[in-house]
C-alpha cells in the first residue's frame, strides 16, 4: 500500500510540473506546437491509407516458352483458351476481373495480369515488372516436363534469388499445367525434381566466385538439402489445365494476394 501511495504522489508531482511548464510557454507557441502535431498526425494517417489503397494488384505469369502461359492468360481473362495462339514475343498484359468472377455481385477488384515471354532472350522483360509484382505464377509443362526440367529449374532459381522477390517476399505459385493428360507428371513429382535441380544449382553456383554470379541472393539453408519451404517467400505448388479451363487453383492463389 505504501508503494502505491508513493506512486500516486510521484504522479501528482509530475502532473503539476507538466502543467507549470505548459503555463510558462507563450500561448501562440503552444498553439503552433499543437497545430504542427495535429497536422503531422493527419498527414501520417492519410499516408497509411494511401499505401493501403495503392497495394499492387499485379500478377506475373512466367515460365519457359510452350509451357502454356498465354493459354492460361486468356482462360483467366475470357474463359477461352484461344487455341492457335503462338509463342509470345511481347508481354500480354491486361487489367480485368477474372472471368469466373464476372457474375459475382458487388465490387470485385480487377487483377493486372502480365504474361511475360518465356524465350531466353526476352526474359529480361520480367525484370521490368518484378518491382510492381504482388505475386508470381511460374508455369511448367507437366506433359513435357523431364526434357525441360533443368531449364525450368534454372529460370525459377533466377526468380527466387532476385532481389525484388527476396526483399518483398513475393509469393510464387509453381503451376503444373496440362495435368489433365494421362502421361502428365504429378505436381509432387515435379516439385521434387525441381528441388533436386535447384540443389545442384546451389552447389555449382556457390563454387563460382561472387564476381561471376548474376543472382542477387542465395536461397536454402546451409548444410541442408534444398526444399521450397526454405525460401523466405512462400512457394506453393498447384495443378491446372489451360486448354480445359481448369484454373481454380491458380485463381485461388491470385485471390489470396489480390483481395477482391
Amino acid at each position: 500500500m505504501e508503494n502505491l501511495e508513493d506512486l500516486k504522489m510521484m504522479a501528482e508531482q509530475w502532473s503539476n510540473q507538466g502543467i507549470e511548464y505548459l503555463q510558462k510557454i507563450p500561448q501562440d507557441q503552444l498553439y503552433a506546437a499543437v497545430g504542427v502535431l495535429l497536422f503531422t498526425t493527419v498527414l501520417l494517417l492519410l499516408s497509411i491509407r494511401l499505401v493501403r489503397r495503392t497495394k499492387s494488384n499485379t500478377v506475373l505469369l512466367s515460365g519457359l516458352s510452350g509451357s502454356g502461359k498465354t493459354v492460361l492468360f486468356y482462360q483467366l481473362r475470357d474463359g477461352s483458351s484461344h487455341q492457335g495462339t503462338v509463342t509470345s514475343m511481347e508481354p500480354n498484359e491486361g487489367t480485368f476481373v477474372l472471368h469466373s468472377e464476372n457474375a459475382k455481385k458487388g465490387k470485385v477488384k480487377p487483377v493486372h495480369l502480365v504474361d511475360v515471354p518465356g524465350h531466353s532472350r526476352l526474359r529480361p522483360k520480367l525484370e521490368e515488372f518484378l518491382p510492381q509484382a504482388a505475386a508470381i505464377v511460374f508455369v511448367v509443362d507437366a506433359l513435357e516436363f523431364l526434357p525441360n526440367c533443368r531449364a525450368a529449374s534454372e529460370y525459377l532459381y533466377d526468380i527466387l534469388t532476385n532481389a525484388n522477390v527476396v526483399k518483398k517476399k513475393i509469393p510464387v505459385l509453381l503451376c503444373c499445367n496440362k495435368t489433365d493428360k494421362l502421361t502428365a507428371h504429378t505436381k509432387e513429382f515435379i516439385r521434387k525434381q525441381m528441388e533436386k535441380e535447384i540443389e545442384k544449382l546451389r552447389a555449382s553456383r556457390s563454387a563460382v566466385s561472387t564476381a561471376d554470379i548474376a543472382n542477387d541472393y542465395t536461397i536454402g539453408i546451409e548444410g541442408e538439402v534444398f526444399s521450397f519451404s526454405h525460401c523466405c517467400n512462400k512457394v506453393t505448388v498447384a495443378e491446372a489445365s489451360g486448354l480445359n479451363g481448369e484454373t481454380v487453383q491458380v485463381q485461388d492463389f491470385i485471390r489470396e494476394y489480390i483481395k477482391p
